[in-house]
């Protein structure tokens, strides 16, 4: 806690002489010696002082303690000091002694409590040193021994054990002392002064001079207390101080005052000054009240009795977590926060609901609310998660089956202000919820379909508010937590709400949430054994209520199987439910299988508190007193859990609430797989899983279920992996049942809402949005794998689990995970191949060609690279069935280019050992597919196509054929060109001259398109044309003219068709004349007419907007134009005429036509 300065705080009661005023004692004290002489603190007995400590048990005591110790010692747990005063008339010194003696605390543990986190061992006597060890934050062990070591209360053990405290002083409630640090590295020895204020068995204030600021005592309070609780022979004993001044004369006050101010005079002489001052005025207000303050003489009867918490450090420290915004850790310390305020509830310690109060206000101040709320933005999952725990301390405290009404009522009316604040964060995230009242629910939630749309959102503080009308009078609840003997054998009462069971066992009938709600309170203030009571009872209910329900599944089961819906669901969900009921009772069980008898039992017995119910018969017998032969605590636990994760319940609201019921789930199926099952175990696991299947709508993996019910993939993956080296068919039926997802099932209603029911008859009738759809379908993946991987050899069940598939995944990512997951289970490296796994393999690829062949996925090109090799596996075959099949898996490109290339190739004919008939054979399929996916798609095919069919010149011809048939109408000029310099390289330049000529009349190129990407392709086709002869040029020009606008195309064609003869290398070995072709006839004369036709076009398109920074980059272009000009006979006359009329039409370009003067005259 924080310490600041080195006085304690000022005293709460005052105290007077006899007879001097209404607040004066009755009487003289009595007997003994005098007052102002001290005394050690040691009792009566070293051993029964020991005994009394705990350090030996009482029935090991050498002599027997005295009648006054043990009368001190309740009078000091129990009644302020001045209650002693008032309601004696003399007090005994050594009564007095007694009382202050045992008035300081004599546990550690709260000590620990007070000084770290988490208190490790529940004897303190237990850990090193001594007392109890605080659990340290960390993770790593090493990490966590420093930590912990870094703690108060660890290094107050460490100052005590290496004599650090001196000068140890107790007068009356009031202990100091001197706390020695030792000299660091860097740091010098350093004397702490300590004081330490304390009241019926508990620290009420502390100082240090150390000026440390915290939440828990320094090391140095630790270091002081400890002494005091280990050392008490060794502590200095005195009376409370206005005991010792009652005894003084006139004289003997003044020089004890005065020795006082002079040894202090430099502190309080102005204190003194003043305070004389006061007392020597007559109307001062210090004289106007009876007595004086004395902060050594206990506390007043109006004064409350709790540890001291220094409230500021704790709004301060939770302030500045919260303001880290989940960095640096900031979320662990809150939960260390949350674990320390059950830890205070656990000790009864009054404290924990005046932290959780603190931390509640900084909470509600945290100015992200306001502002998420402003964005529409959710709070992130861990601060979300602390909001929850929050409210779940609430639901605790205002549970606490020992609280006084008052206090009740006080917080009652603090949590309605939290909750009608703006900002309060709601129950299930953003979207308010839809369940039905936690006090007037009844045990199956009948009210659950009341209209919701006038109901106010829940927020996180609804259900501690609803928890405040519970209340713990029921003489049937009461008989339950009470004894381990309330039985009724003779009750036969068999009504779905009665008393008792069968067995005549006590059963207890309340929303389930709810009563679990009363076993975390009843752990968490410190009544484990009546926690257990009331777990059992609910469990017990709850197997009962399953049998019922089993029951009227049977008497309705024809009807609901011909309808095949069902409108029964639960609208609350147990697991994922804010109060988790499940993980409570799972939690109570566990928990009574590993501790001993003493530590379980808590601190009293709850009898004796409550004062009721209490009769001799039910004292004795043990809590499993109602548990089947052969059940434990540890069954129970198992079975209880497995009812939750089974039970039908309906997809909750929000992706908050969504998100928890996975993760509750997760984490329970977590919990379990710690617990090794053993022949007990399974036998719950067969009962469990048997009823899940046949109980109907009441039951997850019932036949029938609501449309919107929770899925049980996760649940159903563990109880398959549990109970198959057990019961192999009864854990494949429950995974198959599981498999289903009627919330993607298009044809699958909302539910036949024609006849209530108890459960639930009304579920909103919504398009469902599940925002975890994703992750549940992942869990459906993992099922069916885990399945796949088990089912390996087993060509029956492989068949069953393929078929599960096919019908329930509706995601092809998932269905192509799952072939792949077979596909590598079958072709392990230390086995054979598995056959018929891998035709599992490959037809969950081929439902993957067909779920994703005319819808676009960007895995689409990896999984047909996939099928291929998953068929080549399966064999040759499989490869031939996919190319027969080709149209239903595949697009025209797909086959072509991947699969009948891949099947086509080395490495498979390889890979399979073909024989030349087998080649023979899957080339003449190859050969067909590619026919016909060059006629369905010959943009895209025809060129694989002509690859494909090479060999076989009946094929090749009929694809080129298809090329021809599809060229005017359908390709392009860039797929033309393509096939066409194929073609060329293949030996056949006719063709591809054909194929040119053909592309050549789908191309058009601007004036301005000097840069396109055809260019070359044209190029290409001009300088092919020259090379077959002056026919095929003169047949191509005309084309290249009409298509071509662009002058430096145009004039590079020209220059290349000049520099050599046509048909030098010409067809069939014919050579020609070897004369170069003359630019004055046809077909050169057309293509130079055309070239400088564009550059004139050219020429004045580029001068109708051009800027002068374009001038040079224009003198050259003309430049270019006039070496072809020249080409022609009278191109020196037609240039000039062109420079002219450019003067001319352009005369107000002066600048420009300067240049060109310059250049050209």
């Amino acid at each position: 806690m924080a310490e600041r300065g080195q006085l304690p705080p000022p005293a709460k009661r005052l105290c007077c002489r006899p007879g001097y005023g209404s607040g004066c004692r009755p009487g003289q004290r009595a007997g003994g010696a005098g007052p102002g002489s001290g005394a050690l603190c040691a009792g009566p007995s070293s051993a029964a002082a020991a005994a009394a400590l705990g350090l030996l048990p009482l029935g090991k005591t050498q002599s027997p303690e005295s009648l006054l110790d043990i009368a001190a010692r309740k009078v000091a747990e129990k009644w302020p000091f001045q209650r002693v005063e008032e309601r004696f008339e003399r007090i005994p010194e050594p009564v007095q002694r007694r009382i202050v003696y045992w008035s300081f605390p004599r546990s550690e543990r709260e000590i620990c409590m007070y000084s770290s986190f988490n208190t490790g061992a529940e004897d303190p006597a237990a850990a090193p040193g001594g007392a109890a060890a605080g659990t340290a934050p960390g993770g790593a062990a090493d990490t966590a021994a420093a930590d912990e070591n870094r703690l108060p209360f660890r290094r107050g053990i460490a100052l005590l054990d290496g004599g650090c405290v001196d000068n140890v002083l107790q007068v009356g409630f009031h202990l100091s002392g001197t706390v020695t640090e030792p000299a660091m590295q860097s740091e010098p020895e350093t004397v702490c002064n300590v004081a330490i204020s304390f009241d019926r068995c508990k620290i009420t204030s502390v100082t240090c001079s150390c000026g440390n600021k915290d939440i828990f005592y320094c090391a140095h309070v630790v270091a002081l207390s400890l002494y005091r609780i280990r050392k008490p022979d060794q502590v200095k004993l005195h009376l409370p101080i206005s005991e010792t001044l009652f005894q003084m004369n006139r004289d003997q006050l003044q020089k004890f005052v005065q020795y006082l101010i002079t040894v202090h005079h430099t502190e309080v002489l102005p204190t003194a000054q003043k305070l004389a001052d006061e007392i020597l005025s007559q109307n001062s207000e210090i004289n106007q009240v009876h007595g004086a303050p004395d902060p050594t003489a206990g506390a007043s009867i109006d004064d409350e009795n709790c540890w001291h918490l220094d409230e500021e450090q704790v709004q301060e420290q939770v302030k500045l977590f919260l303001s880290q915004g989940g960095y640096h850790g900031s979320g662990k310390q809150l939960n260390l926060l949350f674990a320390k305020v059950r830890e205070m509830l656990k000790m009864r310690d009054s404290n924990g609901a005046r932290m959780l109060t603190l931390i509640t206000e900084q909470f509600m101040a945290d100015p992200r609310l306001s502002l998420w709320r402003q964005q529409g933005t959710a709070m992130t999952d861990k601060y979300r998660q602390l909001w929850d725990e929050l409210g779940a301390l609430w639901m605790c405290i205002v549970l606490n089956p020992h609280c006084k009404l008052e206090q009740k009522a006080s917080w009652l009316k603090q949590l309605k202000k939290w909750n009608s604040v703006d900002v309060c964060p709601w129950e299930d995230g953003n979207h308010g919820n839809e369940l039905p009242n936690l006090t007037n629910a009844l045990p199956q939630g009948a009210n659950a379909n009341q209209d919701s749309s006038n109901r106010p959102h829940r927020t996180v503080f609804t259900r501690a508010i609803e928890a405040c009308d519970l209340h713990w009078q029921d003489s049937h609840l009461q008989h339950i937590i009470s004894s381990d003997l309330y039985t009724n054998y003779c009750y036969h009462d068999d009504t779905e709400n009665s008393l008792f069971d069968s067995h005549g066992w006590p059963l207890w009938h309340e929303h389930v949430p709810t009563a679990c709600a009363r076993v975390d309170a009843l752990r968490s203030h410190g009544y484990p054994r009546e926690a257990l009571r009331l777990a059992i009872a609910i469990v017990n209910t709850l197997r009962r209520q399953q049998q019922k329900q089993l029951e009227m599944f049977r008497a309705q089961k024809k009807e609901l199987l011909h309808k095949g819906v069902t409108s029964i669901t639960n609208l609350e969900g147990w697991v994922g439910h804010p109060l988790d009921p499940i993980g409570t009772l799972f939690s109570s069980l566990m928990e009574a299988c590993r501790v001993d008898d003493e530590s379980f039992h808590g601190f009293s017995d709850f009898t004796e508190n409550m004062g009721q119910c209490k009769s001799l018969e039910y004292q004795h017998l043990p809590a499993h007193k109602f548990l089947e032969e052969g059940e434990s605590y540890l069954t129970l636990a198992v079975e209880v859990a497995l009812i939750g994760l089974g039970q039908q319940r309906i997809m909750p609201d929000g992706l908050y609430a969504q998100e928890k019921v996975c993760r509750n789930e997760e984490q329970l199926i977590s919990k379990l797989q710690e617990i090794e099952l053993d022949d007990t175990l399974v036998k719950i696991f067969r009962k469990q899983a048997v009823f899940l299947l046949e109980a109907g709508p009441y039951s997850g993996l019932g036949e029938v279920i609501h449309r919107e019910s929770v899925p049980m993939h996760t649940f159903a993956k563990y109880l398959f992996t549990s109970l198959l080296p057990h019961d192999a068919e009864l854990a494949y039926k429950t995974a198959l049942r599981a498999m289903r997802l009627l919330v993607l099932e298009s044809t699958a209603p909302s539910g036949d809402m024609s006849r209530p029911h108890h459960i639930a008859s009304v579920v909103p009738n919504r398009y469902p949005r599940w925002f975890t759809l994703s992750h549940i379908e992942s869990q459906q993946c993992e099922l069916a794998s885990t399945m796949l991987t088990a089912a390996k050899g087993d060509v029956q069940r492989l068949e069953t689990v393929l078929e599960s598939i096919q019908k329930n995944i509706h995601s092809s990512s998932h269905i192509f995970k799952l072939a792949q997951d077979a596909f590598k289970i079958a072709t392990l490296m230390d086995s054979l191949p598995d056959i018929t796994l891998l035709k599992v393999s490959l037809e969950l690829g081929l439902q993957v060609m067909r779920m994703t062949l005319s819808t676009l996925n960007w895995r689409r090109r990896e999984m047909v690279r996939w099928l291929v090799t998953c068929a080549t596996e399966v064999g040759v075959y499989a490869l031939d069935s996919i190319m027969q099949s080709w149209f239903t898996l595949f697009t025209p490109t797909e086959a072509t280019s991947i699969v009948a290339t891949t099947v086509m190739s080395n490495s498979t004919i390889v890979r399979l050992h073909l024989d030349c008939h087998q080649q023979e054979k899957l080339a003449g399929s190859a050969r067909t597919l590619a026919l016909q996916c060059a006629m369905k798609d010959p943009q895209n095919c025809a060129l694989s196509a002509l690859t494909l069919c090479e060999k076989d010149h009946i094929a090749f011809e009929t694809a080129y054929q298809i090329v021809l048939d599809a060229a005017t109408t359908g390709m392009s000029y860039s797929q033309l060109f393509t096939i066409a310099r194929y073609m060329e390289h293949r030996g056949y330049p006719m063709r591809a001259y054909k194929l040119a000529t053909l592309a050549m009349t789908h191309l058009n190129l601007s004036y301005n398109q000097d840069t396109h990407p055809a260019i070359n392709d044209v190029l290409w086709a001009c300088a092919l044309s020259h090379s077959l002869g002056k026919n095929e040029l003169a047949a191509i020009i005309p084309l290249v003219v009409k298509s071509v606008k662009c002058a430096t195309v145009l004039s590079d064609i020209l220059r290349r068709c000049t520099l050599t003869t046509p048909g030098m290398v010409g067809l069939h070995g014919r050579r020609n004349s070897g004369k170069l072709m003359s630019l004055d006839k046809a077909p050169l004369r057309q293509l130079l007419d055309a070239t400088i036709g564009a550059y004139i076009n050219t020429t004045h398109s580029r001068l109708t907007h051009i800027s002068p920074r374009h001038y040079s980059e224009f003198i050259e272009f003309l430049s270019k134009a006039r070496e072809t000009f020249l080409m022609a006979h009278d191109g020196h006359i037609q240039f000039t005429q062109f420079i002219d009329n450019l003067k001319q039409i352009y005369k107000g370009k002066k600048k420009l036509m300067m240049l060109v003067r310059e250049r050209f005259g």
